[in-house]
């Protein structure tokens, strides 16, 4: 794989390497670090501290013991991977002295430095590490619900939805129309959707070659727009077609009795409808106070510590990360820089100076992959894109070919075994 296909944090590595120098002469008591969510943030977070000081105690509490990746799900929902080799346990945070508790946190008590958990269990801590994830907003479109969910799932959460889609797709008639509904704001994945219908498109050419997806998108635009548009008329003809807002693309209404959206042109009856609702911190980032009027968590962009409670660091989807998307390699990326930070400050050190990288790899076909990266500095207390000129040839920033599919599943070993030890 090369080097620019996963995440190039050599000043990172290298502020790393320092901490875990400088820790091995530090004061020999033992810090707490307890760490709320499994997913690539949480459990990345998780490893690096214990290699970073292996005698901080490392606590990791989820609900799950098993754990879905949301990266290459698109491809389960046709037949290309299987939602098997798509899960993960915690056995290599237990290899790595991470301390797992199955259980949910429901509450935090920042003073006296403790979270409860819903099975009755008090935790304390020095430092908490808040890795929740999302939550879908219920309600909007208006007649979405968690019960509409499981006629019109959203699969964005991978697992049981990746499943309900991916039957949905196979027991449709040919001729049938497959609508894919984008909301507005910030959200998990933002080229997943459009990923989503490169891939149904191929299914259905192969398999369903009368029908058609229409993308109904509450944006007038969305990431390497012009790449996916011509790679779907490359590959499928007229199968997709994208509706902005300005077109009557952001659905209002859903009738899930009638497989019906609606939006500013009418009704639109569906055979399948994937609709993805609008997201926000799940909901302990919420009653832990941590989240601003914005909805989303305030962060020291060099801690990830929260700029609402103290000792407490939020990282991966629920933070407000500026210009870096809400992606699996972000979401490493902080986990690292927070891991290295909070080393730093148990022994009274300054934070490493912050290096990020991200980079999405979205299938266009099963020969065809994009990849788009970025690369992130803090600048005015704000995380900043790093322009092509300074130091990332323009040409490597988004590229996609038959070379990127490879590219693509070395990526997501490598990161599997960053954030998860296997």
């Amino acid at each position: 794989m090369r080097r620019r296909d996963f995440l190039r944090l050599t000043a990172l590595a290298g502020a790393v390497a320092t901490t875990r120098a400088q820790s091995s002469v530090a004061s020999k008591r033992t810090a707490r670090v307890v760490i709320v969510g499994g997913g690539f943030a949480g459990s990345c977070c998780a490893l690096v501290l214990r290699r970073l000081d292996p005698r901080i105690e490392v606590t990791l509490i989820d609900a799950d013991d098993r754990y879905v990746t949301c990266p290459m799900s698109n491809e389960a929902l046709v037949g290309l991977r299987t939602i098997a080799s798509l899960s993960v346990d915690h056995a290599g945070l237990g290899r790595a002295g991470v301390r797992f508790v199955r259980d949910r946190v429901v509450a935090l008590d920042a003073e006296v430095r403790r979270v409860r958990t819903a099975g009755g269990v008090a935790i304390a801590f020095d430092r908490l590490v808040v890795a929740p994830g999302i939550r879908f907003l219920w309600g909007t479109p208006e007649g979405y619900d968690e019960s509409a969910a499981t006629i019109m799932p959203h699969a964005w959460s991978a697992g049981r939805q990746t499943e309900l889609l991916a039957a949905r797709l196979r027991a449709m008639d040919d001729g049938g129309i497959v609508a894919i509904s984008v909301p507005t704001g910030l959200m998990r994945c933002p080229p997943g959707p459009y990923e989503r219908a490169s891939l149904i498109a191929g299914f259905l050419k192969r398999h369903k070659p009368r029908s058609k997806i229409l993308i109904f998108d509450a944006n007038n635009h969305f990431p390497r727009q012009d790449v996916f548009t011509a790679a779907w008329k490359e590959h499928y003809g007229d199968i997709v077609e994208w509706i902005s807002v300005v077109d009557g693309g952001a659905v209002s209404r859903v009738d899930v009795a009638r497989s019906t959206l609606y939006t500013s042109n009418g009704p639109q009856r569906v055979a399948v409808a994937n609709v993805i609702p609008p997201q926000a911190p799940a909901e302990f980032a919420i009653s832990a106070r941590l989240a601003s009027g914005h909805g989303w968590c305030p962060i020291d962009p060099v801690t990830f510590e929260s700029r609402l409670v103290p000792r407490v660091h939020v990282v991966g989807d629920a933070c407000i990360a500026d210009a870096m998307p809400k992606s699996a390699s972000a979401a490493c990326s902080q986990s690292l820089q927070c891991a290295a930070a909070m080393v730093a400050a148990l022994h009274g050190r300054e934070a490493p100076k912050p290096a990020f990288e991200s980079v999405c790899y979205s299938r266009l076909a099963p020969d065809d992959a994009l990849a788009i990266h970025g690369r992130f500095e803090v600048s005015e207390r704000e995380i900043r894109s790093v322009p092509a000129s300074a130091g990332l040839a323009s040409d490597s920033l988004h590229t996609h070919g038959s070379d990127e599919v490879a590219h693509a599943d070395a990526w997501y070993r490598e990161i599997r075994k960053l954030a998860f030890g296997e």
